[in-house]
């Protein structure tokens, strides 16, 4: 299904395999679209159903999942009612389609906001690899500001990778540092690896994405 809307999400599904396990759910980076990570999806995740969204925000006639004041300036207060949409979205999908809880692949802007709703939405997602993400809360008790959430449900820990680029210009080290404790901090078991690139994916992102997906999609 090709440029569907539920709550004024454009989206695209592919259904899986039979007995495929847990939805890739993917978020493209800024400029991008809901094809622009299917191809990668169905390389990393072969069986698996794909949720790719489009962000709806716009900034300069560029695609995003929410809005910043400047580049690595997030505007924290969008961030938090996107996540939420995004988040009551993803439940509707998994109503409409019957799936389980999602996987998330998130690149650059749609890392941050699978992020954000890792901190924000516990129970949403049940992992994430996140490519190139940088942390979404300047506080991380921000992150869970305004309408009480349901507590997430009891079970096993989600499950984050986190791959960033030591040449990334985008991304500081103190920022990942900082991501990396936030997630823990809010019991997400976080696995840490870096590739020599900048915040571009490269060869290695996927060789590392690819067995982790395997595993985690199965969980």
């Amino acid at each position: 299904m090709t440029g569907a809307s539920t709550a004024d999400f454009v989206h695209r599904f592919e259904p899986g395999a039979p007995q495929a396990g847990r939805p890739l759910l993917l978020l493209h980076g800024t400029g991008g679209d809901e094809n622009d990570l299917v191809p990668l999806g169905r390389m990393l995740a072969p069986d698996a159903p794909l949720l790719s969204v489009r962000g709806k925000v716009l900034e300069g006639g560029a695609r995003r999942f929410f809005r910043r004041f400047a580049e690595g300036v997030l505007d924290e207060d969008d961030l938090r009612f996107r996540a939420d949409e995004l988040a009551d979205f993803i439940t509707a999908a998994r109503d409409r389609h019957g799936l389980a809880a999602p996987v998330a692949l998130g690149f650059s802007n749609g890392a941050n906001i699978a992020a954000a709703m890792l901190l924000r939405r516990p129970g949403v997602l049940a992992g994430a690899a996140l490519f190139r993400a940088m942390a979404p809360f300047t506080d991380p008790a921000s992150a869970r500001a305004g309408p009480a959430r349901t507590p997430a449900p009891q079970g096993p820990p989600v499950r984050a990778l986190v791959v960033s680029g030591v040449m990334d210009p985008m991304v500081t080290a103190d920022n990942r540092l900082r991501l990396l404790r936030d997630l823990r901090g809010a019991g997400v078991d976080v696995r840490d690896e870096t590739v020599l690139a900048g915040h571009g994916l490269v060869k290695a992102d996927l060789d590392i994405a690819g067995p982790w997906l395997a595993q985690t999609l199965k969980a």
